[in-house]
């Protein structure tokens, strides 16, 4: 995809070195943003092979409002080194997705708390109003953000019809380019085509504002050499986009959705990239 290599090359190009919470050094780039139109085909990068099973796995566990791993370890453990002994997970993107905490004082000043399933209020809110500026979901809690060991990257996505189309545009606080973005990208995209097709809508963009964009390096001969991911991206910047795959979704409800309902046509892909994760 050739908004993906122009994301790359700016970071690349224009990004400052900082240090990071990782203790690994990244090229860092303030205000990245892309879009993609979704109608186009579905966006899984195709200059690296991506993994597509365990992508549409995590995006289901989301949507089930978990808060812990133990399901979503039979598939992946992509979220292991984040959770605790138990599997139960902090950042639970979509526990707040489905159950956010909602306090409220009641008449005699007492803090009562409910919980807010936003996917479900923006779906039945796109049917009713389509046209609402206010299709919006978060998964910024303060008071989790401030205890959590990986308080939530993609924090906020709003929707938005237009001409018969559904539009999102995802907020990110804080990307890896090499590893994260092209995750974030497919995931939000299946979301978007999942949420289309039960409100009646057509795909139309994704769009995507990165707030620290960044890549992960390290000077060779140190001990944090097999984390830089500068020459990784660097090769895929070589390769040629192919073209993108097209996703059939069962036409089932959202909540009834499983694995086998989702069918990834025409994916060709160049070989893996081996890029380390900086936990």
């Amino acid at each position: 995809m050739k908004q993906y290599l122009d994301l790359v090359k700016l970071v690349l190009e224009n990004g400052n070195r900082k240090t990071s919470r990782t203790g690994i050094d990244t090229i860092s780039y303030f205000g990245a943003f892309y879009k993609v139109d979704l109608s186009k085909g579905f966006p899984l990068l195709t200059t690296k092979k991506m993994q597509w099973k365990s992508l549409l796995h995590e995006v289901l566990w989301y949507l089930s409002g978990e808060d812990h791993i133990r399901n979503l370890r039979k598939h992946t453990k992509i979220w292991d080194a984040w959770a605790d002994e138990e599997g139960n997970l902090e950042t639970a993107y979509g526990y707040f997705w489905r159950k956010f905490p909602s306090a409220k004082k009641n008449k005699d000043g007492v803090w009562e708390v409910t919980e807010v399933d936003q996917i479900n209020y923006v779906i039945n809110e796109i049917k009713k109003n389509p046209d609402s500026r206010r299709l919006v979901v978060t998964a910024w809690e303060p008071g989790n953000a401030t205890k959590s060991k990986l308080p939530p990257c993609h924090y906020s996505f709003a929707f938005n019809v237009n001409s018969g189309k559904l539009n999102c545009h995802l907020t990110q606080r804080s990307g890896d380019i090499a590893l994260g973005i092209p995750f974030n990208l497919a995931a939000y995209s299946l979301l978007t085509q999942i949420i289309a097709q039960e409100t009646g809508l057509e795909l139309g963009e994704f769009a995507h504002t990165i707030i620290d964009a960044h890549i992960y390096c390290a000077d060779k001969g140190t001990p944090m050499e097999k984390y830089d991911h500068i020459e990784g991206l660097k090769e895929q910047l070589k390769r040629e986009p192919m073209e993108l795959p097209k996703l059939v979704i069962a036409k089932k409800p959202i909540d009834k959705l499983i694995f086998e309902d989702f069918e990834l046509i025409g994916y060709k892909h160049l070989e893996a990239i081996k890029f380390e994760v900086a936990v």
